[in-house]
């Protein structure tokens, strides 16, 4: 008898117990432009001390594009709806894996480069952001491809115009 009531508490502790599972969401990326072929997808992915971002684009014109989170979650109006750079704390501009937090905006994710083929992929860790809300959450937000590499310079890195965009969720 008692082996069955301890079989019993068991069992609805592994239904009732939380599993451990990284939290993820994903960005689908578009073209801004109405005949835009390019497309893509953005893997966030919450670890312990930050968000791990994994990206893939194709149809880019070969060479370096810059890579940000911008702060509003719409792609409306060319990609222009989405806002300036995620910056909470109005640090300069910058790159994360580099600079940290103090010294470069949450999304200041570099750049993607596309080879001959047009595809890129990247692999970014944003120590400190999350995809929980609070002060460097980014769920909801906006990534955006660039027309141009970002050159880090002042204030947003000069990568130029918005080609593709995709909503954190």
């Amino acid at each position: 008898m008692h082996y069955r009531i301890m079989m019993a508490l068991v069992m609805a502790g592994m239904c009732y117990s939380s599993p451990v599972w990284a939290k993820q969401a994903k960005a689908v990326i578009a073209g801004t432009a109405p005949d835009s072929k390019i497309t893509g997808e953005v893997i966030l992915t919450d670890k312990d001390d930050g968000l791990e971002v994994e990206a893939t684009v194709d149809n880019l014109s070969p060479g370096k594009h810059g890579f940000h989170i911008h702060e509003h979650g719409s792609c409306d109006e060319q990609g222009k709806a989405a806002g300036g750079h995620f910056n909470p704390d109005h640090a300069q501009h910058g790159y994360v894996p580099k600079d940290g937090l103090t010294k470069a905006h949450p999304g200041d994710m570099g750049n993607l480069e596309a080879g001959p083929d047009g595809k890129a992929t990247v692999k970014v860790f944003l120590k400190g952001a999350s995809l929980a809300e609070g002060h460097y959450g980014v769920m909801g937000k906006a990534v955006i491809v660039h027309e141009n590499e970002d050159d880090f310079s002042q204030p947003t890195g000069n990568a130029g115009g918005r080609i593709g965009c995709g909503i954190i969720q």
